[in-house]
């Protein structure tokens, strides 16, 4: 049995896409699994079976180092690859094989729009760095696990229901308000809205916009663990390009992105795997713009917002409908 460390700081996407790794070193390999992150992002992998341990961390010092020191690992995955966690690698003097960053190529597609990008999702880019250590894609998407002891939800959950993640990082990856109400206003059920605290006063002015009281704001009133739980229970979810897309797609939900400056070729899309595909991308195409970045801006760049005033309500509705109608 091998004892692997696998790094990844940040954030609930990209710590979610690295899922697929962590079963297949430990089913494949036997190995055991260590994960290293920050302290906000822990929960993602907290209660994750082939995960043995969790270090959880927001300041690499000598403590955190000695301590992973004294694990004895037989080698180091580092799918974060930045300063940090060459650091840790380099404390740790262990064979270590990491993911290969396309920086340059998303900088072109960017900045030139020379788009030479691979069409793979980054979870095969995850897997490849692990490969040289023997694993192989099992095909069977990506991974989140509550915990036995399910948290308190703040309200009850309707028998079905739509979930509406609001909020994302970056203002150039959400809907406009007026472009939320049009497509809420035409979703044929009932909708929660989840985000963070930043967002609860925009869901309030959402959810009273309509006035049937068929949308309810939960926006800065669950953790991590209690949105995932109102996604488990949703027929669809509807969302940007962000954290909450991920774990749709983990809990294999129906899922509806939207998406404004960043680009599925960025490998960022929802994953479910080899032989199944939930995910309805909706993206205004044959903006000279767009790209105009691989994170995100506080607002829009040319100050147009058409990636996203562009979009489709009535599609996007549309979509949302058809999974709303599909059977449990």
């Amino acid at each position: 049995m091998k004892k692997i460390l696998v790094i990844r700081f940040s954030s609930i996407g990209d710590i979610l896409l690295t899922t697929p790794v962590l079963r297949c070193l430990h089913r494949q390999l036997g190995a055991e699994v260590h994960f290293l992150t920050k302290p906000a992002f822990a929960e993602l992998v907290r209660h994750n079976p082939h995960v043995q341990k969790v270090h959880a961390t927001g300041k690499l010092d000598a403590r955190i180092l000695s301590t992973l020191h004294s694990e004895g690992y037989d080698a180091v995955v580092d799918l974060h690859k930045n300063l940090r966690s060459y650091r840790v690698t380099l404390a740790l003097r262990k064979r270590s094989y990491r993911l290969k960053k396309l920086n340059f190529r998303k900088w072109l597609l960017v900045n030139f729009k020379w788009d030479l990008l691979p069409r793979i999702s980054i979870v095969q880019r995850y897997l490849a760095a692990a490969a040289p250590l023997g694993v192989v894609d099992d095909g069977l998407g990506l991974d989140f696990y509550l915990p036995k002891e399910m948290p308190v939800l703040p309200t009850s959950l309707p028998e079905h229901y739509a979930v509406f993640a609001i909020g994302a990082a970056h203002q150039t990856k959400r809907l406009p308000f007026g472009k939320m109400r049009e497509v809420v206003k035409m979703i044929a059920g009932e909708v929660l809205l989840i985000g963070g605290p930043s967002e609860k006063e925009e869901g309030e002015a959402l959810a009273s916009a309509l006035p049937e009281g068929r949308v309810k704001n939960l926006c800065g009133q669950l953790s991590l663990t209690q949105s995932a739980m109102v996604i488990q229970g949703a027929k669809v979810v509807l969302t940007p390009d962000t954290g909450m897309m991920h774990l749709a797609a983990a809990l294999k939900k129906d899922t509806v992105s939207v998406w404004g400056n960043t680009v599925p070729a960025f490998g960022m899309f929802p994953y479910f795997g080899k032989n199944e595909n939930r995910s309805t991308i909706f993206e205004v195409e044959g903006l000279r713009c767009r790209p105009c970045s691989k994170i995100g801006h506080s607002k829009c760049p040319k100050g147009h917002f058409r990636c996203m005033e562009l979009q489709n309500a009535a599609l996007i509705a549309h979509a949302v409908n058809q999974a709303m109608n599909q059977p449990v």
